[in-house]
């Protein structure tokens, strides 16, 4: 059930859910017996007007009133006031019960909750149909809490094209404020002078050591004590990226918050879109917008591609490969107009078949490929794999970095793939690639001067292999079943219809 799928737990009962769990009831008993609210009101002497709020929920009536209602519907008094729902608006009552519609701010989408309910009364029904999908599908693909929270916040960057100019303002106010130039390569010393002098924090690098459960968290944050417990095995750019999260936190005024990096479990989505107001903030700062954007420009102006300036503008910054990439999706779509484009993180164990995409965002469009939850096999002719499987096979420590043309089988669509692999520090024998991918169209082509069509590997690829066609694929690990299963299906259908057609 649905408030189970999301784990809220018991929630007290309020009087909007009391009112509008008795508007649905009443509406329900009204249309079954075929009356209007104006045939209602000449049954009960009540006004049209007055029915119609207490359908909507807006209005709950008093105990004359019910036994008015009771009376002229031919109902129990006890079954009209009784907050247990029918067995068809059932999950419509467990959805308003579970508050899920005060744990999103729906606002941020421009949605207001009053609407959402209105469209709860006018359309039970309809509604409930819809849910009673919704739980399926979700039980179906395992949806938890977590990941319905997280594909909600990349709906809302997706529909921001992912950049947030207040925040970015936020990031050049705090510099000004604290004379942190930007147009220098920012450390973590600059970051914990501030931490320590104005927001008055500990840092705390030993705690973490002695705890050998914990290796995986990098920090923690302790609000009574106002002190940061650091990992001592974090590199110096992770260092300055949690400094710049608490920073952000702080001058933010952003008090639901989550501790811990990564996170290990959050109590409402606030918290979940907060950590990304936090991340993004760290990224803007430490990747600040104008130095990015001239070295941008210099880069796209190129006559011949040069994979060594686009390197040296990653390590200009005091960042890891996947906050560079992520800073690109911020800086793309709002300076250059590039707003056709993916960004991907993909993970793999040593030795393991599998490839899970763990974080993608996509602008725009639903560009393929994105996460499937049906454990088939990712097409292995991605650059997103290759660079992840280059890696294995180097002794090198530093990235591994790849850049393709992405053709997709039966579609005019190409991407130009750009991606960077290397060893997770945190968890032993996984391996990570960043990749961002930009729909080549003919904006891209003239925004980018070296641009020709025969300086980058082109490959066709597919999305699993279960689904793809591609024919002699060698670096196929499935068959394609599904595929095949949807052309013989195909085959059947277009044979009834020729039968059909033949005997009229």
């Amino acid at each position: 059930m649905f408030a189970i799928i999301f784990n809220f737990g018991f929630m007290i009962i309020e009087d909007e859910y009391i009112r509008l769990i008795f508007g649905l009831k009443l509406k329900q008993i009204r249309t079954e017996k075929n009356l209007s609210l104006f045939g209602l009101g000449k049954l009960t002497g009540l006004s049209k007007s007055y029915l119609n709020e207490i359908e909507k929920g807006k209005k709950y009536p008093k105990t004359d009133k019910i036994a008015i209602l009771a009376e002229s519907l031919d109902v129990p008094y006890d079954h009209l006031v009784s907050l247990k729902l029918d067995k068809n608006l059932a999950p419509i009552g467990e959805i308003l019960q579970s508050k899920i519609l005060k744990e999103i701010p729906l606002d941020l989408f421009g949605i207001q909750e009053n609407n959402l309910i209105d469209i709860v009364a006018n359309a039970p029904a309809k509604v409930n149909a819809f849910i009673s999908t919704i739980i399926k599908i979700s039980q179906n693909y395992n949806l938890t809490r977590e990941s319905f929270f997280l594909a909600s916040l990349r709906s809302y960057q997706e529909a921001h094209n992912n950049y947030f100019e207040d925040i970015e303002e936020s990031v050049e106010k705090f510099a000004k404020l604290y004379h942190i130039n930007l147009e220098k390569r920012i450390t973590s010393d600059d970051l914990e002078e501030i931490l320590i002098e104005e927001f008055n924090y500990i840092i705390n690098t030993e705690e973490l050591a002695k705890h050998s459960n914990l290796t995986d968290l990098r920090n923690i944050y302790i609000p009574n004590k106002n002190t940061l417990l650091l990992s001592n095995e974090i590199t110096e750019a992770q260092k300055t990226f949690i400094y710049a999260k608490e920073i952000a936190y702080n001058f933010l005024k952003i008090e639901n918050r989550l501790y811990t990096f990564p996170w290990i479990k959050f109590d409402s989505f606030d918290q979940v879109l907060n950590n990304f107001i936090a991340s993004y903030f760290a990224g803007a700062l430490i990747i600040p917008k104008k130095t990015l954007v001239t070295q941008l420009k210099e880069l796209f102006a190129l006559k011949e591609w040069q994979p060594l300036r686009l390197h040296k503008i990653i390590r200009s910054y005091n960042c890891s490969d996947e906050t560079f990439y992520q800073r690109l999706t911020n800086i793309l779509p709002k300076t250059f107009n590039i707003k056709n484009l993916f960004f991907l993180r993909f993970t793999h164990k040593e030795g393991s078949p599998v490839y899970r995409l763990s974080k993608e965002l996509h602008i725009t469009q639903q560009q393929a490929p994105h996460a499937n939850r049906n454990q088939e096999h990712y097409c292995r002719r991605w650059i997103s794999l290759k660079t992840i499987q280059d890696f294995e096979q180097s002794s090198q420590e530093r990235s591994a970095f790849g850049i393709q043309i992405s053709s997709y089988e039966n579609s005019s669509n190409e991407y130009l793939v750009l991606s960077a692999a290397n060893k997770d520090p945190f968890k032993k024998d996984i391996y990570r690639s960043i990749s961002i991918g930009m729909l080549l169209s003919p904006h891209l082509k003239r925004k980018f001067q070296f641009f020709k069509e025969d300086t980058f590997d082109k490959q066709i690829v597919g999305v699993t292999c279960e689904t793809c066609s591609v024919k002699e694929c060698t670096e196929r690990v499935a068959e394609p079943w599904r595929l095949t299963k949807l052309e013989r299906y195909n085959e059947v259908e277009e044979t009834v219809k020729n039968i059909i057609n033949s005997f009229q």
